[in-house]
């Protein structure tokens, strides 16, 4: 099926996407001057191991638009995949190849969790970007890489190669997801200065090199590639669901709970001597409109359970995106979280936290216990909300915003 995206400054990006719309995704990115033809036996592998695959073009190349005039320097490149990533409806793992693992590091130096299930760098030149750029020109030159569109040089000369390597740097440590690099024997990889200040950065990377590969890995060594491409993808982003079962690790129960998006709340209290109190928890509802009721979670280890245990009235804030410095200061120990985070009493006297979406005053109806945690029932006397800003979410262990396509 042939697709489009809209990238950055509106652009037209043209994709063939390929496999059951169930199955898991994965983004290929090719080189600047080639195309999506370069990924076409992969691809095929690809879906035929079960995964559904999006091919695309990028700007300039293919199908894909370039008018004169359109921007071709990395961080349009950039833009471009992060448009991309967040028009699709899961986060794919993105498979990138030569020059094109220079864009989806970029691209994925911020947010890199919240667009991407994982990455693979295959092929990435780590040294002299002109070196890598007239390789890859004098190898499609001689017929090695067919289907390749004519290699424009303006493309390359629209990126700075010491603007590249700075990005680079700072992108590495933030690519906080799976990642692979795979490479072969290429010259320009090899003969970089420092081939390995690039990996060694990345939070979560392996290394895997393909034998008697002296082209590139994408169209010399195919079924090497597909192979260790297929044990990544089946380690990192299983096809097959994670079970809990009674007296499995709580942990897979916990991750299990993960999979339901929530918001994210601070649930304060007045304690002794008149000292506010408060922690963060997602586990919240409503629970009924008559009586006006909501239900927050809260762990029996908590520091602050035997107050809110007790407390005749209680605060829930329910946070928006410019709070998750404070909901991480809430679920901190050994801090004053209140001195860095303003608030102020409510009318029942529970500190309400400024700037928040919503905050209910909550006098207690009901505690119930709930094994290792507690039920703590409030009826709402007072709420005070803010609509046009947006929640923070909480979503697999990590902070979320809302995306409108």
């Amino acid at each position: 099926m042939i697709a489009s995206f809209k990238g950055f400054g509106g652009i037209r990006l043209a994709a063939e996407v390929t496999g059951d719309e169930h199955d898991p995704a994965i983004l290929l990115v090719h080189g600047i001057g080639e195309s999506r033809a370069i990924w076409r036996d992969v691809a095929e592998g690809l879906v035929q191991s079960g995964r559904r695959v999006v091919n695309v073009d990028l700007r300039g190349h293919g199908n894909s638009d370039g008018p004169d005039g359109a921007r071709f320097d990395l961080a349009a490149y950039a833009e471009d995949l992060r448009a991309i990533l967040a028009q699709m409806g899961s986060r794919p793992v993105v498979v990138a190849s030569t020059l094109g693992g220079w864009i989806a590091s970029t691209a994925l130096a911020v947010d890199a969790a919240n667009l991407a299930a994982g990455l693979v760098l295959i092929d990435m030149p780590a040294g002299d970007a002109a070196e890598a750029a007239s390789q890859i020109a004098a190898r499609r030159q001689q017929g090695q890489q067919p289907d390749g569109p004519p290699f424009d040089p303006r493309l390359i000369d629209a990126i700075v190669a010491d603007q590249v390597f700075e990005a680079l740097k700072i992108a590495a440590p933030a690519l906080h997801l799976p990642t692979m690099i795979m490479r072969g024997g290429l010259a320009w990889a090899i003969r970089a200065t420092d081939p390995t200040a690039f990996e060694t950065a990345l939070p979560h990377a392996e290394l895997a090199e393909v034998d008697d590969a002296d082209l590139l890995v994408v169209t010399d060594r195919t079924e090497a590639l597909l192979a260790l491409l297929l044990d990544f993808l089946e380690r990192k982003q299983p096809r097959s669901a994670t079970e809990f079962r009674a007296g499995s690790d709580a942990r897979t129960l916990r991750d299990a709970m993960g999979c339901f998006a929530t918001g994210v709340t601070i649930v304060t209290a007045i304690g002794p001597g008149e000292m506010p109190v408060g922690l963060t928890a997602n586990s919240f509802t409503s629970v009924s409109l008559d009586p006006p009721l909501l239900l927050v979670c809260i762990a029996n280890s908590a520091g602050t359970a035997p107050i809110l245990r007790n407390a005749d009235h209680f605060g829930v804030n329910v946070l928006q995106t410019g709070q998750q410095p404070a909901s991480n200061r809430f679920a901190g120990k050994g801090e004053d979280r209140f001195a860095a985070t303003a608030w102020g009493p409510g009318e029942t006297g529970a500190p309400l936290l400024d700037g928040s979406l919503v905050s209910f005053e909550c006098k207690r109806h009901a505690v119930h216990e709930g094994g290792d945690h507690f039920l703590l029932v409030g009826e709402v006397v007072r709420a005070q909300f803010e609509p046009r800003r947006d929640p923070l979410l909480y979503f697999r262990g990590k902070y979320r915003r809302l995306h409108f396509a």
